[in-house]
């Protein structure tokens, strides 16, 4: 698939999510959701701020900002944070914890992947969830890759259970899934401009992607959204695009002035108001 008009605006294979960040109501309520469900550890804490992450690499980010107003019920932002774990041990570990301390609003099998659904304290969407081999995938024939919503075997995943409290130190950040105005303009600025590639296209929802996984980035119109991002919820989120010359490469493309940068970092508003930033992980 073309990422570009020319076809040729691409990300290095290596680029993957980094942190997400958010605002909230009450600090205390979902950090302990987060620390004690999701089982991410405090690495900050500072009363105002809270980063949360495992194996001592930051994944969250959670800023007080009790005075900021609810997101309307018309405004783009976060459909959820999915936070990615290595084996299905794992996942069964998460299904635990969910059960026993929180509600679990959804389960599924999308063939690439099996997923659990929830929200936060503050309605935040939560996905945990664990890939199948990316050499189970299936490919479509414009090169993208297939993936199903199909009833999860939960009961073959809670048996899969390694019993440990924690989310294990290569957990991470496997993908963000927006609420988007529009799906063109989405594909426009993520495809076309910032060089993720197209991997699923469906009426209401698309999902993009770097080094052929089956998506960093997801996006979609169910809810009708119209306005742009604002008041609680999403801040911004962190895409790690290694190498110092495809990040130059990447700002250059953008339109970002290279004399507002703070080294080879930068961030840049998408077209619903949303802040991505670009980083090297570090």
């Amino acid at each position: 698939m073309d990422t570009s008009p020319d076809g040729d605006s691409t990300l290095p294979a290596e680029t993957r999510l980094g942190r997400v960040a958010l605002r909230v109501d009450d600090l205390d309520a979902t950090t302990a959701f987060y620390r004690d469900v999701i089982g991410l550890a405090v690495l900050a804490w500072d009363g105002t701020i809270a980063t949360l992450g495992a194996g001592g690499t930051p994944l969250l980010e959670l800023t007080a900002d009790p005075d900021a107003p609810d997101r309307g019920r018309a405004n783009a932002g976060l459909f959820h944070t999915a936070f990615r774990v290595p084996s299905r041990g794992a996942l069964g570990d998460a299904l635990t914890r969910i059960r026993e301390r929180w509600e679990l609003d959804g389960a599924s099998d999308h063939d690439v992947s099996e997923a659990l659904y929830l929200a936060d304290p503050e309605g935040n969407g939560v996905e945990v969830y664990r890939d199948r081999p990316r050499e189970s995938w299936t490919g479509t024939p414009d090169g993208g890759v297939r993936m199903t919503t199909e009833p999860l075997d939960v009961g073959g995943v809670a048996a899969a259970a390694a019993g440990e409290d924690r989310a294990p130190p290569d957990t991470d950040v496997g993908h963000v899934h927006l609420e988007v105005t529009s799906l063109d303009a989405f594909e426009r600025f993520y495809i076309a401009t910032f060089g993720f590639d197209s991997r699923a296209r469906y009426p209401d929802a698309r999902f993009v992607a770097a080094g052929g996984y089956h998506h960093h980035v997801g996006a979609n119109t169910w809810n009708g959204r119209t306005d742009p991002a604002a008041g609680r919820g999403l801040d911004w989120f962190e895409v790690v695009v290694p190498g110092d010359e495809a990040r130059r490469e990447l700002r250059d493309r953008l339109g970002v002035d290279a004399d507002s940068t703070a080294g080879d970092g930068f961030a840049v508003t998408d077209p619903d108001g949303i802040e991505v930033r670009v980083g090297d992980g570090r």
